[in-house]
Order: C-alpha cells, then structure tokens, then sequence
C-alpha cells in the first residue's frame, strides 16, 4: 500500500505570517491537529509545522500571549516529509524514527500535497503496525 492511498490530500497549509488564531481556526474548521508552514502559497512548499501542541507548549505554558503571535513563531522548523509513492510501511518507519506523529507528502516539485497521520495509519495499516507506530513515537526519546 503506498501513501497516496491513505493521505488526506491538499491540506490546510499557512504561510508563517498567519496569526495562531488563523492557524488554530484552520485546526478546528479541518478537524486537525497540526497545519503545515509554507514558504507562500503559490509553491506550497514546507518550511515548518504548527501542531495544537505547538501553541500550547510554546506559548501558553510560557505565559505568551497566542493573539500576538504567527505561526512562524513556534513552528517546529523541522520538516519531515515522505511522498505519495512512499510505501505506508517506509512511511511509519520514518515516523517512528523521527517520532513525529504526523508526516507531510510532498510532490515531485516539493509542494505539500497531503498529510499522513496515526489516524491514517490505525485506520488503514494492520494492527501490529499501528501499535509499532504508537508506541514508538510515544516513546521518550534517549
């Protein structure tokens, strides 16, 4: 099975400049937890991630206040990605490896063009890798 069976495509994306109250209104209005940074929006090309985590993590437990800042202020800067043709399994390999929870698709032109996250997984993958996946990305790293 490859990514591009089980990856919620064209996803939600914003460009660092959006404020955390776009990016958590992008999270509620798409039912997600995590919104890919682009580079701007005609390329669409990955620069970071915001998760719920993000914002929670790195402003409210540090007393920020969420209004005053964008996205490019807590994004995680790192950005794994996979493309559509990547098998499901390398998928949750580099999940696991990187422990991230969700992993962006990209294109042949490097452009986000869908989302694979433990949902898609536990849905679409057996049960012995779901539980890998959870458990390995759950983990606290050494």
């Amino acid at each position: 099975m490859l990514v591009k069976e089980i990856m919620t495509e064209n996803p939600a994306c914003c460009t660092a400049d959006a404020s955390l109250q776009e990016v958590a209104k992008m999270m509620v209005t798409n039912d997600c937890g995590c919104i890919p940074v682009v580079e701007d929006n005609a390329h669409n090309k990955p620069i970071g991630m915001v998760t719920d985590r993000d914002i929670t993590c790195r402003t409210v437990a540090e007393g920020k206040n969420p209004l005053d800042l964008t996205a490019g202020d807590v994004m995680t800067k790192s950005v794994v990605t996979v493309t559509p043709d990547t098998t499901v399994e390398d998928c949750c390999n580099t999940m696991e490896e990187n422990q991230i929870r969700r992993v962006a698709v990209v294109d042949g032109n490097g452009s986000c063009c869908g989302m694979v996250a433990q949902a898609d997984i536990a849905i679409n993958a057996n049960d012995s890798k779901t539980a890998g996946v959870v458990k390995e990305v759950s983990e606290a790293s050494a």
